[in-house]
């Protein structure tokens, strides 16, 4: 938004008396840091990410398969009917967020769950 369309709705706000500033310039500037404290840039960044991991029908089913046990890329790749390069996309997104981790055996890679208490309270929210 515009520094002088917003400028004009604070003194519209601060005018109507509802809100208690008196100088909507300096009441801008308390409300730019409020945001800086409370939703930070970096960190809402970063919860952001993690949400639109979660925001995906084949993700979802992918951890739903691995809360039951570990499995193997071609299991996945079976059970979801995906091809490799998809399956490995979704794996690789969701092991970048920390929801999976993967275990090596020779030439075959294992996913699990890698925080069992996350999805646990995920489940608990009602996000799976």
């Amino acid at each position: 938004m515009s520094e002088i369309r917003a400028s004009k709705r604070l003194n519209r706000l601060i005018k109507s008396g509802i809100c208690p500033a008196e100088d909507a310039s300096k009441y801008a500037g308390e409300l730019k840091q409020l945001a800086e404290k409370i939703a930070e840039r970096k960190s809402t960044k970063r919860q952001s990410n993690f949400f639109k991991v979660l925001a995906d029908e084949t993700r979802l089913r992918i951890l739903k398969l691995l809360e039951v046990r570990e499995m193997c890329v071609c299991e996945i790749m079976v059970a979801l009917d995906l091809t490799q390069p998809t399956a490995s996309h979704h794996l690789g997104l969701l092991e970048n967020e920390g929801l999976i981790k993967d275990r090596r055996e020779g030439k075959w890679v294992f996913y699990s769950i890698a925080d069992p208490e996350l999805l646990k309270k995920m489940h608990e929210l009602k996000i799976l």
